[in-house]
């Protein structure tokens, strides 16, 4: 039972079938920034269907880059590439609710020969830009903000090189380098005192940009022209992440989840689900454009506990929340530290976590920078907010499956940002 607003999640016996997840996030933003500002067109299949990845689209519109939907089955986009040099927008650029889009299109728009503001949604105006602000500003941009949060105002020109060490490790913060690397003079060098993701650096090599890798450190040099793809964007990992976690609760369960991106980046979580007792298998591995893709056969078993810091706390932190939600019924609980980015996401997730987890009837530890979440614990069903944030929606009816009763989910409707078929492929993999 499902209205606008609200979704009813029913406990569940197992979980089994077969999904073909939408494109990943990660890549289908930066596959279409990219695509934007290459030389000739670029067609790129199974691109997300989130809205965060249409705000990309749309804020590429505004900047004169033509683009239209060839195939709604497989969600193919066609992108004619404009060169590195855009037009100005006649509106402010709307990104919704994504920070992904705000923050790495503003390194594309940073290095243009005119002035433009980006904003988005009441969500999205919280979230802090400090960190794409403070490299940019240091590049030539003038960016004025609202102490230091959306909307940003761009004044965009010639960019000089710089070599910058950021202070806390952020994929869509290298990716906004990247991309301001290519408008600038000389060679632009980026530190990471983490690795993160490494999305921006493959898909820059997709589109014939030479990049290099020291250790964490990364290296672009200005004025590199980009070709045009055709590419497919794999299963996004994000979301298997929901499903994986959906068969770890019932040792039975039998899911298979094909073409599926595999980047070592983000395989972390396959990692840890298997240390953790989940069986996973991989096949049809292949390799397009730099990204691998593969084939999952997932079976339920007994999950044991983990703890999460440092390293694994970057790698995972778009997964917390789902983990987070099942930690109570694994054997010997989660520990997740390091982990304070989580409350400036689109909510303040670690808050968000405790909260609906303890609603549940759960015992949870909330820290500054993480959560303690004991094991071996029963949850019940009750009435759960989303706080307007997909990944909380997402988790919590994951949670709800091996709860006793049902589960009332407010503000369901926020899993359209990243996948709006969402609740509709959880009921098909169901068993009741």
């Amino acid at each position: 039972m499902k209205s606008e607003s609200q979704v009813i999640v029913r406990p569940a016996r197992n979980v089994r079938g077969s999904v073909s997840l939408p494109g990943d996030k990660s890549i289908s933003h930066r596959y279409a920034m990219l695509a934007a500002i290459a030389d000739g067109p670029s067609r790129l299949e199974n691109y997300s269907t989130g809205a965060d990845c249409a705000s990309t689209l749309v804020c590429l519109r505004s900047l004169g880059v033509k683009w239209e939907r060839k195939d709604s089955a497989d969600n193919v986009i066609e992108v004619q590439g404009s060169g590195l040099s855009l037009t100005a927008p006649s509106q402010p650029l709307d990104c919704g609710n994504s920070g992904s889009t705000i923050r790495m299109l503003s390194g594309i728009v940073a290095g243009q020969n005119f002035a433009s503001e980006m904003a988005g949604d009441e969500s999205l105006s919280r979230r802090p830009m400090e960190r794409v602000i403070t490299p940019l500003t240091a590049m030539g941009a003038q960016i004025a903000s609202e102490n230091g949060r959306p909307p940003l105002r761009i004044a965009g020109a010639k960019l000089k090189s710089i070599h910058y060490r950021m202070p806390v490790a952020s994929a869509q913060v290298k990716t906004c380098l990247l991309f301001a690397g290519l408008l600038a003079d000389g060679e632009t060098r980026i530190e990471e005192p983490l690795r993160t993701r490494d999305h921006g650096e493959v898909a820059l090599r997709a589109f014939g940009v030479d990049i290099e890798r020291k250790g964490n450190e990364v290296r672009i040099r200005g004025g590199q022209r980009l070709r045009g793809i055709a590419a497919r964007v794999p299963g996004d990992l994000s979301s298997a992440a929901f499903f994986l976690c959906a068969a770890a609760l019932f040792p039975n369960s039998q899911l298979t989840i094909t073409r599926l991106l595999m980047n070592p980046t983000r395989a972390r979580l396959l990692d840890l689900l298997m240390q953790m007792g989940l069986r996973i298998s991989v096949t049809q591995i292949e390799e397009v454009h730099g990204e691998l893709f593969g084939t999952l056969q997932v079976e339920g078993g007994r999950l044991k506990g983990a703890t999460i810091a440092g390293a694994d706390t970057a790698a995972l932190i778009d997964e917390i929340p789902v983990l987070a939600a099942i930690a109570p019924y694994t054997e010997q609980g989660l520990e997740f530290r390091d982990a304070k980015e989580l409350r400036v996401k689109e909510s303040d997730r670690i808050a968000s976590i405790a909260t609906n987890l303890r609603a549940m009837g759960a015992q949870v530890e909330e820290r500054e920078d993480g959560l303690k979440i004991p094991g071996g614990q029963s949850l019940r069903g009750t009435e759960l907010e989303s706080f307007g944030d997909h990944r909380i929606a997402m988790a919590f009816s994951i949670a709800a499956l091996r709860a006793q009763g049902e589960t009332l989910i407010r503000g369901s409707e926020s899993v359209a940002i990243s996948y709006p078929a969402f609740f509709s492929v959880l009921e098909e993999l169901t068993e009741r």
